[in-house]
């Protein structure tokens, strides 16, 4: 199916369909940190916990990674290029672990032309002197994979033979039927997802990225030609997961690798934040809802580049 014409059937289905447990009741989960150092075993297993209509672990709800935002991929701390948090004072091993989990030095293990491109970013990003330098999404353009785990909260509805995550920066749908996948042809932001569940695990693989989104502000990234397979791991109280994504291009990477980013639910228990639990209340007779608040990506992403202004729009970010 084009994009032009599963984007309408998508949003028809977002605003006629009722989540199939979105709204419901869930564990308090007030005493659970917002960020940690830590990050939590969750193991694959079975799922015991409640089910939707059509069978589907009960996921739905709101997240928020637990370890830092979207900065800097490798070290979550230590802020953007040219301007040091606190905590980047601290020795490596007080501050939080790399997404990178494997391998064990937690670093992207690019090929040399590849890491020179992504330091010629981190370099630049201070002070870009060109549009390639300042960051997709201060251009109002969607966070991709993986950062869209790591900017903000979303939130996790479920459908009949599908998951679909509601970013600030767009959205994604994760098929579980058999429907035709995409040509290869087709390069999207986010890419194409196509998952089924292994017990508490969503399974997914994810083609038909664009290239174009950045993992974080330091330039990570990977091309055209990379494939993602990603296990979101759900604790069976239904408080956490753990996202586990192994990166595949072998046009930027020297070998296969993984990043983790653990990931905490919110819910009424919570009181909204701003940035992780980033949502208003809303009038609902007879239980209290969340919605999503409404973002305007020029207004607020202005500072960090201009928005959309004067950005090409059909090349890649990083030239390659």
């Amino acid at each position: 199916m084009r994009r032009e014409t599963l984007f309408p059937i998508l949003l028809a289905s977002v605003a006629l369909a009722q989540p199939l447990a979105a709204q419901q009741a869930a564990p308090a989960t007030s005493s659970e940190p917002r960020r940690s150092k830590e990050v939590p075993v969750i193991a694959s297993g079975e799922w015991t916990g409640p089910r939707t209509a059509d069978g589907q672990p009960d996921i739905a709800g709101f997240y928020s990674n637990t370890i830092s935002n979207h900065s800097n991929f490798t070290d979550p701390e230590a802020g953007p290029p040219g301007e040091p948090s606190k905590a980047a004072a601290l020795p490596r091993d007080q501050r939080a672990p790399s997404r990178v989990s494997d391998p064990a030095d937690g670093q992207i293990p690019y090929l040399p032309a590849a890491r020179a491109l992504q330091q010629d970013f981190a370099k630049n990003f201070p002070n870009p002197t060109k549009p390639r330098y300042i960051e997709p999404l201060a251009r109002c353009a969607p966070a991709g994979v993986p950062k869209s785990f790591m900017w903000h909260g979303f939130e996790v509805r479920q459908y009949p033979g599908a998951v679909l995550f509601l970013f600030d920066s767009g959205w994604r749908l994760v098929r579980l039927d058999d429907a035709p996948r995409l040509a290869p042809s087709i390069k999207l932001w986010n890419g194409a997802s196509r998952g089924h569940w292994e017990g508490n695990t969503l399974v997914v693989e994810v083609t038909n990225n664009n290239g174009k989104a950045l993992f974080g502000r330091y330039g990570d990234y990977m091309s055209e030609n990379g494939t993602v397979a990603e296990r979101y791991v759900f604790d069976n109280n239904q408080k956490r997961f753990n996202y586990v994504a192994t990166f595949t291009d072998p046009t930027v990477y020297s070998r296969p690798w993984t990043a983790t980013i653990p990931v905490r639910r919110y819910t009424a228990a919570d009181e909204p934040d701003g940035w992780n639990f980033d949502v208003q209340k809303v009038n609902a007779p007879g239980s209290l809802r969340y919605e999503h608040s409404e973002r305007i990506c020029a207004e607020n992403n202005g500072p960090f580049g201009g928005g959309a202004v004067g950005v090409p729009s059909d090349e890649p970010v990083i030239a390659r």
